[in-house]
């Protein structure tokens, strides 16, 4: 029996991954009383007995906790932003390459993707690394949540207040362009210039549509369309992350057809001039508590997809 633990249970991602840690056989659950919860005493204790420890902790406090843990056994995933561009750390996108799966299934250290960043990054790294676009490139990325993303308090407000027309629209944030995701998201693609952001968040409860524009000066060697199609439906082909052609709903694109899912759906619409790149999935399954739990399906030997919801 797995023996895990979750630091920071309270939050909407730790409340996620404990609900549906709850429900399995396989798994220990090692829990704190109210009492012991926030004690570093317990925390530290309940750190070192666990053979995997979620932390779902503020970035500060998830560097002081990853520090607490001093046997060479358990096994730490971080769904903060603080280990992200940690070299020491993999970075828990399994299906971007045989490589990126190995550090998951090898690394006692492992950095839980961002929920922008997953989408942006499943589309782009493989082109930089494939040498599509060139990593000097100048990308800009619009990114449309739920707002279940903003955490307990973006929750709240959306679902108290439910007179206020500010929130009745989409609202645009990050617009001071310093958002958390874009170090991850130009350090793992391996672009040397973070992408012009736009961040989304409307009036639904969860769901991400991440989508990225090129143009054809953009892509190198002769390549389209086509040939990106090609690369995506070849290296994403799992239960978890998959190619699907044609996927939009007469002509529309919701941000919610994956919502409550665990699994992400990259496509390529437009043509050979034109290229407009999408990824769709739930923010809080594959872009946060899905792709936590399959990163620990992984460690455990199990199949990535191991009773995610797919």
């Amino acid at each position: 029996m797995t023996k895990v633990f979750i630091d920071g249970s309270q939050g909407t991602t730790g409340l996620k991954i404990f609900d549906r840690l709850s429900k399995r056989e396989d798994i220990e659950l090692i829990t704190l009383s109210e009492e012991k919860r926030k004690d570093p005493v317990s925390r530290k204790e309940a750190l070192n007995s666990a053979d995997i420890a979620f932390l779902c902790l503020p970035d500060a406090a998830a560097v002081e906790a990853a520090e607490w843990v001093e046997n060479d056994r358990t096994v730490i995933l971080d769904t903060s932003t603080a280990h992200r561009t940690n070299p020491g750390w993999a970075y828990g996108f399994p299906e971007l390459s045989g490589t990126f799966f190995e550090n998951v299934k090898m690394s006692k250290r492992i950095a839980v993707p961002g929920c922008h960043a997953s989408g942006f990054i499943a589309l782009i790294q493989p082109l930089v690394q494939n040498g599509f676009i060139k990593p000097d490139s100048y990308l800009s990325c619009t990114s449309l949540t739920g707002y279940s993303g903003g955490g307990k308090k973006m929750i709240a407000q959306y679902e108290s207040e439910k007179d206020n027309a500010l929130l009745l629209a989409p609202r645009v944030y990050g617009i001071s362009q310093q958002h958390k995701h874009l170090k991850e998201m130009t350090a793992v693609t391996g672009l040397k210039t973070a992408p012009a952001f736009c961040p989304v968040v409307a009036p639904f409860y969860s769901g991400m549509l991440v989508t990225v524009a090129l143009d054809s000066a953009a892509l190198q060697n002769g390549r389209n369309a086509g040939d990106i199609k090609e690369l995506y439906r070849s290296l994403y082909n799992t239960p978890v992350v998959f190619y699907n052609e044609g996927c939009d709903e007469d002509g529309f694109l919701s941000a919610a057809k994956l919502s409550g899912l665990d699994s992400m759906e990259i496509s390529v619409f437009g043509n050979d001039d034109r290229i407009l790149l999408a990824a769709r999935y739930d923010n809080l399954g594959k872009g946060a508590s899905g792709a936590a739990l399959e990163c620990m399906n992984i460690k455990m030997g199990l199949a990535p997809e191991f009773q995610l919801d797919i």
